[in-house]
């Protein structure tokens, strides 16, 4: 990885991971004294069923209150030592359930019970928690029906190689996990998007249609393999505007092992890169601490060192080795102190490189002005602000460190929560 920016004409030019060595099995993690997850929802103290010294089982669904559909699937078998709010990115409102584990597992029967018959409603119920965080509601959306799913089998940031771990190493339970998608929601049409070097090892042996993506960053983006399927980029809809849904391929087979075991899936694949970029695989169980996991692999974390979910280009800081490792993280990165590129409020310079390196042609410099001063209506209206990708590349390579990728995610999350309060306005 090159550490300062690009400039001139010349685009940044880097690969992702192919050559995944399938014989090394990630490193297991051992059941950590406390494990920590995330229900997706606010905190109400007053409504909730789930309160300190309540007793849960693995495989168990957490809820607040009865009749909810967001959930955790509790990762061990113990009882809740602490209950509350949690502020998440974007100042999202969550709720942490922290449970003290116990030295073995005591399964929850509920899920074993819906396991024999697929639906729609059983796989939003019971998996959407699950390995891969899978977003089962666009499936349920009868006014605007998908028509086909596509299977991730890249991974969307540089350095990380779960995604292809996954999917070298569970065709059969993928292939089982598209046999209960198809069943479940009715959908026949079914793609896997792999690498274009990777195509003759899949081809043949997975249940669905092969799409090679080229193995340069960032073609392997979702909306970049969208755009290679249709021809075309979504609206502010999302992919399911264009009748198309994206899973990954880790959620795909645990769809797969949850239906053919009759249990629930509670541990994730985890790439976890050091300070020097070498990559360790790790299998642990959802909610065990980050610093369990840089420990095994004798990681130090130094005062103003970086921890990042994620990868290089796309990945999210985060403030503490106690954060958990949730259902959709697919990498840890540690970045040394005197590694970390600095971000600043310098003004942009109109230097133009943003504008040369990004895939989908945004006017990045215009773009960028109306979200620092959020007026993000108008920058999507006259900027195309939902072309982008968000591959990060303008971030890399911005002479003035303005941290353009953070302003286009936080422009398109608020304009998102808009979009969902004039919908259910409407209805």
């Amino acid at each position: 990885m090159r550490k300062r920016s690009f400039f001139g004409l010349s685009k940044p030019c880097f690969k992702y991971e192919l050559a995944t060595d399938t014989s090394a099995r990630p490193v297991a993690i051992p059941t950590p004294g406390q494990v920590t997850l995330y229900i997706k929802t606010p905190y109400k103290q007053a409504s909730n069923l789930l309160k300190v010294g309540t007793p849960v089982k693995t495989g168990q669904r957490l809820v607040l209150r009865e009749d909810d559909d967001v959930c955790a699937i509790s990762s061990a078998t113990g009882t809740i030592c602490a209950i509350g709010p949690f502020l998440a990115d974007f100042g999202k409102a969550w709720t942490a359930v922290t449970i003290k584990t116990e030295g073995k597992d005591d399964v929850d029967p509920e899920f074993s019970a819906f396991a024999a018959e697929p639906s729609l409603e059983t796989l939003e119920r019971f998996l959407s928690a699950g390995p891969g965080e899978p977003d089962f509601s666009p499936l349920m959306d009868a006014g605007r029906p998908v028509n086909t799913i596509v299977i991730y089998g890249g991974n969307a940031d540089l350095l990380i190689n779960t995604s292809l771990y996954v999917l070298k190493n569970n065709i059969e339970i993928i292939n089982a996990g598209i046999e209960v998608l198809r069943k479940a929601t009715g959908v026949q049409e079914i793609v896997i998007a792999v690498p274009k070097e990777s195509v003759q090892n899949y081809s043949g042996h997975l249940d669905a249609r092969i799409q090679p993506f080229s193995s340069q960053y960032p073609y392997a983006q979702p909306l970049m393999i969208l755009h290679d399927l249709t021809g075309r980029l979504p609206d502010e809809s999302g992919p399911s505007s264009m009748g198309i849904h994206f899973l990954r391929a880790e959620a795909v087979a645990a769809i797969g092992q949850a239906f053919n075991s009759g249990l629930l899936p509670i541990e994730k694949t985890v790439t976890v890169i050091d300070k020097q970029g070498a990559k360790h695989l790790a299998r642990a169980r959802i909610g065990t601490p980050v610093g369990d996991l840089l420990k095994k692999f004798d990681i130090p974390i130094n005062d103003q060192d970086k921890i990042v979910f994620g990868g290089p280009m796309t990945g999210n800081a985060i403030y503490s080795e106690d954060l958990p490792v949730g259902p959709d993280t697919d990498a840890v990165m540690v970045q040394d102190k005197s590694e970390i590129p600095l971000y600043s409020d310098y003004p942009c310079i109109n230097c133009g490189d943003c504008v040369r390196v990004c895939p989908a042609n945004v006017p990045v410099n215009l773009l960028v002005r109306f979200l620092e001063a959020g007026q993000y209506s108008e920058g999507a209206d006259l900027y195309d602000l939902y072309s982008c990708i968000e591959c990060g590349l303008c971030s890399y390579v911005c002479v003035s460190r303005i941290p353009i990728f953070q302003y286009i995610k936080l422009a398109k999350y608020e304009l998102g929560r808009i979009l969902s309060a004039e919908e259910m306005n409407e209805q």
